[in-house]
């Protein structure tokens, strides 16, 4: 995502869905393209994740993840600063040797300036 490879970024939710796109790469990619601000391409973005929790299911064939994140943002104008801290929410499965993200969710936990980074509602 912070390298501006949003069609590989999509592809990784073929077989769910990530936070508030339609579930698939074309409807992830479609969001990225209508609320995401770009400069040259670039969200100009580092998103840190820590505190990884991973959980795989009794099955395992499913897992369940979560983490915290925090986006640090820097354009022309805009000093480098937290723009959000979230928690991640993810569910997989295991289907044919392969884990696929079936859910990224994501819980706002504090909000920055993020008029350089998303669209307004």
């Amino acid at each position: 995502f912070d390298a501006g490879r949003f069609d590989e970024f999509a592809e990784q939710f073929a077989h769910g869905q990530w936070h508030r796109a339609d579930p698939g790469a074309p409807a992830t990619r479609r969001w990225i393209e209508d609320w995401v601000l770009t400069y040259d391409g670039s969200p100009c973005t580092q998103h840190s994740t820590t505190n990884v929790i991973v959980d795989i299911g009794s099955s395992g064939r499913e897992a369940t993840a979560q983490s915290y994140v925090t986006v640090m943002q820097a354009v022309e104008g805009f000093p480098l600063q937290p723009v959000l801290c979230a928690r991640y929410l993810d569910r997989f499965e295991l289907v044919d040797g392969e884990w696929l993200w079936r859910v990224r969710g994501v819980e706002t936990l504090a909000r920055g300036d993020t008029s350089r980074h998303v669209r307004a509602r």
